[in-house]
């Protein structure tokens, strides 16, 4: 039996994971979850998989849920996600959450030897030093769960990274990839929110659409792989069929090929390193005939250049790369400032600020902090 903690279970990676363990429950059980504003879903969580410990956003939520499950121990906030990632009999913790709330969770589950299934991209952006400093110093294993990282982890299997030349990240597009940035002045919320190929939330949903996500998923996998920018490259693929690729110093190139579903990946980080069967619609080549791939352009993707550059400057420049995101993507889902501006927000914020190398968490905590401030008054 493995035993797993999730945190962020009423999201798209969360309800995607309870799904694996409700089809696997004779292998698989949760001990303990986070949720988050979605309560309603929460209830039919803990009424099913009955968790033993279970962490919410608000004390209110809180002290409500705990007269209504008296057996079931509840926490709430950043300490909550904390107590959810670290109880002793848990095996592996699937970090689900969105945004950097998910970093200190991380690094506890890390310091108590838990091993992390990694779908929040945000920690390693964040903080990826401290993150992979402790990994290493507690023989922790960070199994990715993106679809991304996740093939280039598949890819890596028996393959050393002494050994590779390049990896290539693959990219829908996104909601608005047959657009040029003339047209998307007047796009709404709905239209970013239409993804052509993946069903994800709402912050994540515009991330693709702005290639933000993917410009977060090159500072994951540099940190992930132990790679320079320069052997991390990003392709357009709009069939989102091939998930990602390695080519190694002989040009052989290894590519994961699947349908897009989440299940995948996050099935293969829990069960890692063995494979358990996904009854689900195969991937048939024949029936998509085509596979199309296109280089992709910083002008038409200003959002993907400012990632590329956060990451080689470094130390705290991924913290505000991020932070800034998630403050203008919130405003844009709020309709206070247009789809363009939020690459415009991020990067006049950026220019601000100067990168200190090598910080602490407290320091990561303060420039997070800063960087939230100087976006809001952006806005107003």
């Amino acid at each position: 039996m493995k035993r797993i903690a999730l945190l962020g279970a009423t999201g798209s990676i969360g309800t995607q994971t309870l799904d694996i363990i409700r089809r696997n429950s004779n292998i698989f059980k949760l001990v303990s979850m986070s949720l988050g504003k979605n309560i309603v879903l929460g209830r039919k969580i803990i009424q099913e998989f009955k968790p033993k410990v279970v962490s919410v956003i608000s004390k209110e939520d809180c002290d409500t849920l705990k007269i209504d499950y008296p057996d079931i121990e509840f926490y709430y906030g950043v300490e909550g996600l904390t107590e959810v990632a670290t109880q002793k009999d848990v095996d592996i913790v699937i970090t689900a959450v969105m945004g950097s709330v998910g970093l200190k969770p991380t690094l506890a589950a890390i310091e108590c030897k838990k091993t992390i299934g990694l779908a929040n991209k945000e920690t390693l952006v964040t903080a990826g030093h401290l993150v992979v400093e402790s990994a290493k110093r507690n023989n922790v294993q960070i199994i990715p769960v993106d679809s991304e990282h996740s093939a280039i982890f598949q890819c890596l299997q028996g393959e050393g990274t002494n050994e590779i030349s390049r990896i290539i990240l693959t990219a829908s597009g996104g909601s608005f990839r047959d657009k040029n940035r003339d047209e998307l002045k007047g796009v709404t919320v709905k239209d970013a929110l239409n993804h052509p190929n993946w069903s994800m939330g709402a912050k994540i949903t515009i991330d693709s659409a702005t290639m933000l996500n993917k410009g977060l998923e090159v500072i994951e996998a540099h940190w992930l792989f132990n790679l320079p920018y320069e052997k991390i490259e990003v392709l357009l693929h709009k069939e989102s069929i091939i998930h990602s690729m390695v080519e190694f110093k002989d040009t052989s190139v290894i590519a994961q090929l699947g349908n897009p579903d989440m299940r995948v990946p996050i099935q293969y980080a829990i069960t890692y390193p063995n494979r358990l069967e996904l009854v689900e619609r195969p991937l048939n080549l024949w029936e998509i005939s085509t596979l199309n791939f296109k280089k992709l352009d910083f002008n038409r993707y200003p959002g993907l250049k400012l990632a590329y550059e956060a990451g080689k400057v470094g130390g705290t420049m991924p913290t505000v790369l991020n932070a800034a995101n998630e403050v203008a993507v919130d405003a844009f889902l709020q309709n206070k400032i247009k789809f363009l501006e939020i690459e415009e927000i991020i990067e006049k914020v950026l220019n601000m600020h100067t990168s200190i190398h090598n910080p602490d968490i407290y320091v990561i905590n303060e420039v997070d902090e800063w960087t939230r401030r100087m976006v809001y008054s952006k806005i107003k």
